[in-house]
């Protein structure tokens, strides 16, 4: 069965010479959002005229892609973009969890400063006003996660896990709204703050745990609707 998504926000980028991190930003986040399936060969001669570059630092953004599992190049068929890898996603909620369950303790025992508290409330309220636009919620999603580590002193760490979750990010967007409801993971996220907030981190630690498990709840209902996306490589 096809997805239908909506269309992400694609940087313009008409009449702008691209770097290589550029180019691999925005291919990048085409393909977390769907805009780019799993299965859709990509060309480096279309992608050069599209950034208005060369093909040489299109390679090379496409080189970034196949290392972070995201991108394959076959022989006679070309560049595909790969399918989400279950293996990757268990890997990288692995990752993630480990990072995050010691950011949200230390949040907790530490506290977090007034106006870091306030960020995340009004972080919330994004989520509310976005509703069920994945683009919009997945942004505000991060967002949400990044201010914890920021409100640590430890905002360098989220480029670790931006890389490790590229696969995880895939499948949470295909769930959302219809798999994985929105107002599910805004209560979830109102009980992280709220534990945050009693300075309790065995709570903390809970809280997030829960919310890092949701999207691996609906793995097998995801799998069964879009196989063509998904494959079970554990």
């Amino acid at each position: 069965m096809p997805v239908q998504r909506q269309p992400g926000r694609s940087s313009d980028v008409a009449g702008m010479p691209s770097s290589v991190n550029d180019i691999h930003g925005i291919i990048r986040n085409e393909i977390i959002t769907l805009q780019l399936m799993p299965g859709a060969k990509v060309s480096e001669n279309e992608l050069a005229r599209r950034f208005h570059t060369s093909r040489t630092p299109v390679r090379e953004a496409l080189l970034r892609l196949v290392d972070e599992g995201l991108v394959e190049v076959w022989p006679q068929r070309g560049t595909l973009i790969t399918p989400i890898s279950l293996r990757a996603v268990w890997r990288a909620r692995f990752v993630r969890e480990a990072i995050e369950v010691a950011v949200f303790r230390k949040a907790a025992s530490d506290g977090l400063p007034a106006d870091v508290l306030a960020k995340l409330d009004g972080i919330i309220r994004e989520q509310r006003e976005a509703g069920e636009d994945p683009v919009r919620f997945t942004e505000a999603d991060d967002a949400f996660h990044q201010a914890f580590a920021d409100g640590i002193a430890v905002g360098d760490i989220w480029a670790v896990l931006e890389r490790e979750k590229a696969q995880f990010d895939r499948l949470r967007f295909l769930s959302l709204p219809n798999v994985t409801p929105v107002t599910v993971l805004i209560d979830q996220h109102e009980r992280m703050i709220a534990a945050v907030r009693a300075r309790d981190p065995e709570a903390a630690e809970k809280a997030v745990r829960n919310h890092l498990s949701e999207v691996l709840k609906v793995t097998e209902q995801l799998s069964a609707r879009y196989p063509g996306l998904i494959i079970n490589d554990i």
